[in-house]
């Protein structure tokens, strides 16, 4: 996967979290069990795209191979602290 489809993998993914958040938000009581359980899958997919691009990136500036990189198991992303 190079980084212009990682890129476009992102900007669906953003897309797709805001309709869901904002249909959500016009129900004002939140969210059912689905459309929660769909949010947190995006967000893990978002965390692992945006890892494997900076791992892609940071190789490439240290003139390594960008496509040696894989993308991590989500339990590996997620345990990172912000």
């Amino acid at each position: 996967m190079d980084d212009k489809t990682i890129l476009s993998r992102i900007s669906e993914l953003v897309d797709e979290e805001h309709r869901l958040r904002a249909a959500a938000q016009e129900h004002e009581a939140g969210t059912d069990d689905e459309a929660r359980e769909r949010l947190q899958a995006l967000e893990e997919s978002l965390d692992q795209c945006w890892d494997l691009l900076r791992r892609r990136r940071a190789a490439r500036r240290t003139h390594g191979d960008p496509d040696a990189q894989g993308q991590r198991p989500v339990a590996e992303v997620e345990r990172y602290l912000q």
